[in-house]
């Protein structure tokens, strides 16, 4: 009786313990999920942060390019202007052609563009066009991991969009629990996203940021992990249980 009782004991220790569904991420406790004060639009335009790559068009008012005369590149053999692309430096700079080292981390894009054309006056009447080309979000399409970097081509790019591009929600995902993770005032807000019915249709047409993390809950596999994790523990605690009761016989 007494190794019997150990057994269990051993047995509950390591069900307790066991991983099961250790993969399911951001989980939040019931009724805390933020359901009512989702912004379908951008609350504030995205600002250049350190690392971001971004590339410029510099050229007159009439169409002439600079940027490729600058480079020494003679615009009769090309086809099309060169597209050259700049990365934020971790001291929120960035070196470009003649003007060299301008700080542009924490500008709106309309903000880099005004300030590059005062830093570029000396040329006749400048127009530039910036453009930060590595905005991305990451999406967690509802398997419990395999998730998916999809790149931002335009600013305009809505949920539907990148979790589409993301190979749509999964079997496993829950179209009723949708986590958006956004960064606002350098924390981490959590919006919770129904689709499940066709009152998500008010959703599906939101403006995704930069940055955002989309995150579809997977269904708990409940019977594959306690199958995987629980059956050969019952199975080795059966042979030691059998050993104990062999041992107890002889006595």
């Amino acid at each position: 009786m007494r190794n019997f009782i150990y057994v269990f004991a051993c047995v509950s220790l390591l069900l307790h313990s066991c991983g099961v569904n250790s993969n399911l991420m951001f989980k939040v406790p019931k009724g805390e999920m933020n359901y009512d004060s989702i912004p379908l639009q951008p609350m504030e335009d995205y600002r250049i942060s350190v690392d971001d790559k971004i590339t410029f068009d510099l050229t007159t008012n009439k169409g002439a390019n600079i940027i490729d005369k600058m480079s020494g590149v003679d615009l009769e053999s090309v086809a099309t202007p060169s597209v050259y692309e700049y990365t934020v430096r971790r001291n929120g700079k960035v070196e470009l052609p003649v003007i060299g080292e301008v700080a542009v981390a924490g500008l709106t894009i309309q903000e880099c563009e005004d300030f590059l054309i005062q830093k570029f006056d000396s040329y006749q009447d400048p127009f530039v066009q910036v453009k930060v080309t590595n905005q991305r979000v990451i999406v967690f399409p509802g398997n419990g991991s395999d998730a998916k970097v999809i790149p931002l081509l335009n600013s305009n790019t809505t949920l539907m969009e990148a979790i589409a591009q993301a190979g749509g929600i999964t079997d496993r995902g829950k179209a009723s629990t949708i986590k958006l993770m956004r960064k606002i005032n350098g924390e981490r807000v959590v919006y919770g996203i129904d689709l499940s019915t066709i009152d998500g249709l008010k959703y599906v047409d939101m403006i995704v940021q930069a940055n955002d993390y989309i995150y579809v809950e997977p269904t708990p596999e409940l019977a594959k992990e306690i199958s995987k994790d629980v059956v050969p523990i019952v199975s080795i605690l059966s042979s030691a249980l059998l050993i104990f009761t062999a041992i107890s016989t002889l006595k």
